[in-house]
């Protein structure tokens, strides 16, 4: 059948009237960041900041609320070589008319303010390269001339409801994403994030997280700075999805533990943690033995995780010379479903131990070198081993060398998975750098977090940035259910959504309008472009339903 499109437009003139667009550039209405008023956005208002060749030396906070139709937009805007806006944190200032507590704590601080006030809702941060918030630098705040806090974040969630950070680069700070046991709802995708925590010390990370039902995509994790003990991702929140995400390098790249003096472990959520075919990278000599630790990190045990971590269809990759740990448990109380994983080792399958200790793991259609071991130590816990295992000399990875994990026509990864577990999803792979396309679904499923693809076939990659397709256009949610939001339209008169092969499944002639709202319910799931078309410009963009 025929798929129907229907739109649907607000006529509702004092909503209209609220909403605001601010443009933050050369030649545009407002020269610097802290002219905009952003003690007074409103839903639907929209910042959008242009790239220039001088950083932005600004930072500020954000306490006011939009709405899951009309959130607040903070939109960067690359330039032609798609070099993003740069918010150095450097001798940065702020708008005097903000007023906010923690000021050294972050470069973009989002809840916790006098000025404004509110509990921050629906925010979103994109397209920015948000940098140098370290304890050697400083700012001039509320209290004149200050220096920022060792562990000062990139961006800093303080509070707040329905947070996504999309497409950003957090670089050179104490943490690179921080957010508090306050804030619900997290999103973050399409982000590299890296080169931060602090030399010689354990504390601060590329990602600190403690929330209520946070979600992970699409994004790019690096190496932290030199000399820097802090693991990759660290979370301690309840409802943690981690999916489709390149994790290079940290500490460890997976610290998922307890949550720290909060009532986040009664919740439902806190007993499942899901990490999904992700990328996961140990290099040579870098920090710990062990990928993923799940559990706790201190304190009474009665908070730790003691659920399950679903941990599925990921590819790892050790070149450590020494030994690889793939898990640690914190207790016997954590239990891990371990399935279609490739566990790759450089060295011999005999350096590769699954478990430190603690905790029972379930074994299932992995793939790993033979030899490998139960524990490098004593194994206190249990190990569920159904024999299924598949066990070559190599995993039949495309490019190993250019880290191009993707399979072989002749890999024996391929065919070779069970089902995923119930509840679960993997409808999506991660495309470097921060981007993905659709998984291309076998039966039997294969083993790892690529499914192969013929060299004939043509697969659409996507990336997670709305502004490498365009440059102001702003489209949200992404991936929409049943409504998709398109803001920023003015300059167009014509709109069209097609399917990837070309199908013109909708068609409006747009005329003045800052945003419009349609009703995509009846779409079936994929990925569809959007055309926006004028006389003398053109728009292309990508959602995911």
């Amino acid at each position: 059948m025929k798929a129907i499109l229907t739109i649907t437009l607000f006529f509702l003139p004092l909503i209209i009237l609220a909403q605001t667009t601010y443009h933050v550039g050369p030649d545009k209405a407002f020269d610097s960041i802290g002219a905009v008023p952003w003690e007074f956005l409103v839903a639907g208002d929209s910042v959008i900041i242009h790239w220039r060749a001088q950083p932005y030396r600004e930072k500020w906070v954000m306490a006011r609320q939009g709405t899951e139709s009309q959130p607040i937009v903070v939109h960067g805007v690359s330039n032609e070589s798609n070099e993003l806006p740069v918010i150095d944190a450097i001798d940065a200032t702020t708008r005097p008319l903000l007023n906010f507590w923690n000021e050294g704590r972050g470069v973009i601080k989002i809840g916790g303010s006098n000025t404004p006030d509110q509990t921050p809702e629906y925010i979103v941060i994109e397209n920015l390269k948000i940098l140098n918030g370290r304890d050697d630098y400083t700012f001039t705040g509320r209290d004149g001339l200050t220096a920022y806090n060792k562990n000062c974040a990139a961006v800093f969630i303080e509070s707040g409801n329905h947070i996504t950070i999309r497409n950003c680069e957090l670089f050179n700070c104490g943490n690179g994403l921080f957010a508090s046991s306050a804030s619900e709802e997290i999103l973050v995708e399409g982000c590299y994030i890296h080169g931060n925590g602090n030399a010689g010390s354990i504390y601060e990370h590329n990602n600190y997280t403690e929330a209520k039902n946070i979600t992970f995509q699409y994004n790019r994790f690096g190496p932290l700075c030199e000399d820097c003990l802090g693991n990759n991702l660290k979370d301690r929140s309840a409802g943690t999805l981690i999916r489709y995400n390149w994790i290079e390098g940290g500490n460890r790249q997976l610290d998922l533990v307890n949550a720290d003096g909060t009532d986040l472990y009664l919740l439902p959520e806190y007993a499942e943690t899901w990490v999904y075919g992700n990328i996961l990278i140990e290099p040579d000599g870098a920090g710990n033995s062990q990928i993923v630790h799940y559990g706790g990190d201190g304190g009474s045990t009665d908070t730790y995780r003691k659920g399950t971590l679903y941990f599925y269809n990921n590819t790892v990759v050790s070149t450590r010379s020494g030994n690889t740990t793939l898990f640690r448990c914190s207790t016997n109380d954590e239990t891990v479903d371990c399935r279609n994983n490739i566990v790759y080792v450089t060295e011999s399958g005999n350096r590769l131990a699954i478990s430190n200790s603690d905790g029972t793991i379930n074994l299932t259609h992995n793939w790993m070198k033979e030899g490998w071991r139960d524990s490098h130590s004593s194994l206190n816990g249990t190990i569920n081993d159904d024999g299924t295992t598949v066990s070559t000399a190599s995993p039949g990875f495309v490019d190993e060398a250019g880290k191009d994990f993707s399979l072989l026509q002749d890999s024996h990864c391929r065919n070779s998975a069970t089902d995923i577990p119930s509840g679960g999803s993997l409808g999506y792979e991660y495309v470097k750098h921060q981007q993905y396309q659709i998984r291309q679904v076998n039966a039997p499923l294969d083993i790892g977090a690529y499914g192969y693809v013929d060299v004939t076939t043509k697969v659409p990659v996507v990336s997670a940035g709305n502004d490498k397709l365009s440059e102001e256009i702003v489209i949200y949610p992404n991936p929409a259910q049943n409504v998709l939001n398109i803001r920023n339209i003015e300059a167009y008169s014509e709109l069209k959504i097609l399917s990837l092969i070309g199908q013109v499944l909708y068609h409006e002639r747009i005329k003045s309008r800052h945003e419009i709202q349609i009703d995509i319910s009846r779409l079936p799931a994929g990925i569809f472009y959007i055309k926006l078309n004028a006389e003398e410009k053109r728009a292309v963009n990508v959602f995911v339903k």
